[in-house]
């Protein structure tokens, strides 16, 4: 039994949920989300809830029920609040800019790394070793942010490279003499 989609999404004042068959779309004052329920479980709207039924009690119906609740709340929150990962950038010489529509990155390379801004996403650099990524769809903001983080990932012995701002690296002991 799922906890999790045994609890119902409100939606705030604000935003309007619709549902069309399977289809759950949220607009609110940040943007307009949509997800695409699968046909194992059942979505109903009563009285400013959204509420996620199984339609049978199979492994899969029961797994696409919490799945279904927690993608609509994180719509309803997408619109609302938005969504935010952070980088920090470790190393000599590392850091980041904003170079017009894309994002510049030094990371120990030969060159200047180059990521271009999607559309939707926000990307700011409050300091040169800190990028802050914002949007509306946790899906893509988490995706930039480990694009991004994939251009260098943290080494375990200095620790350089970038890493999420939560992320605690484990590091290892060098060579002995």
């Amino acid at each position: 039994m799922s906890r999790i989609g045994k609890k119902a999404v409100e939606v705030p004042q604000g935003v309007t949920a619709s549902i069309d068959g399977q289809k759950v779309s949220v607009k609110g004052p940040k943007g307009e989300l949509a997800f695409l329920a699968t046909d194992d479980v059942d979505v109903v709207m009563d009285d400013g809830m959204i509420s996620i039924k199984p339609r049978s009690e199979s492994n899969r119906a029961r797994a696409a029920w919490g799945l279904s609740r927690t993608m609509v709340a994180n719509l309803v929150e997408g619109v609302t609040k938005g969504f935010e990962r952070k980088l920090e950038i470790n190393g000599v010489g590392y850091r980041a800019a904003i170079q017009g529509s894309n994002l510049q990155l030094s990371v120990g390379y030969s060159h200047e790394v180059l990521y271009p801004i999607p559309q939707g996403i926000k990307i700011e650099t409050p300091k040169p070793t800190e990028i802050v990524i914002s949007g509306t769809d946790k899906q893509r903001v988490g995706q930039i942010a480990a694009e991004i983080r994939q251009f260098r990932k943290p080494e375990p012995y200095k620790g350089k490279g970038i890493k999420y701002a939560e992320e605690t690296i484990h590091r290892k002991e060098g060579k002995k003499k």
